[in-house]
């Protein structure tokens, strides 16, 4: 199997190439019209030690909500290719990770199922000019076309780049331990026999 999922998608709104490699083997290759999503992806494929390669562009003289939210469906819509009929995998994964002052959790189930339980609370709501309630629609994208859970809990942390930094390192490394190859199930991770 190649856990590999590749995605082209074209709105009148955004252009989005995004290629994942679930066995990693090359540094994240990563620019979108958004510098700061651009650092959070590169953290997030580094430390799940996930491939990931995007070249985005999209109507950011709006805003960059339909970028957003459209990476995180394409990162989604990619993911699930990858994971093909998910047999073999661990399925669950999570990791707590500090950022100075900053400690977050993200916990991950590909479940079949999708939800979001956010909690980050970064205390201001931009970065450089970044929306930082476009971190929560990334990952609604993300889950609902997977789909899978995602529940991510800040702990602890007053400066807001930390704080997001802290949640998308987190995030990597649970997707990391999620897609692994399991040993408890020869098949999908499920006594149901399927997810």
């Amino acid at each position: 199997m190649k856990r590999r999922g590749r995605i082209n998608r074209k709105t009148r709104e955004t252009a989005i190439r995004l290629g994942l490699d679930l066995a990693g083997g090359r540094a994240p290759d990563v620019r979108t019209a958004v510098p700061f999503l651009d650092h959070m992806l590169v953290l997030m494929s580094a430390h799940g030690g996930l491939g990931l390669f995007v070249r985005a562009s999209g109507d950011t003289e709006v805003d960059d909500h339909h970028l957003a939210e459209d990476l995180g469906i394409c990162l989604g819509q990619a993911l699930s290719r990858a994971l093909g009929d998910r047999k073999g995998i661990r399925r669950y994964g999570s990791a707590v990770v500090p950022m100075d002052e900053a400690l977050v959790m993200a916990a991950v189930d590909i479940s079949g199922r999708a939800h979001l339980s956010y909690g980050l609370k970064p205390g201001t709501s931009r970065i450089k000019g970044f929306d930082l309630g476009l971190v929560e629609e990334f990952l609604l994208g993300l889950v609902r076309n997977v789909p899978m859970t995602i529940h991510m809990v800040q702990f602890s942390g007053r400066n807001a780049h930390h704080v997001v930094e802290a949640g998308f390192k987190a995030l990597g490394r649970a997707l990391g331990d999620a897609v692994a190859p399991g040993l408890r199930f020869r098949g999908v991770p499920s006594t149901k026999g399927r997810l």
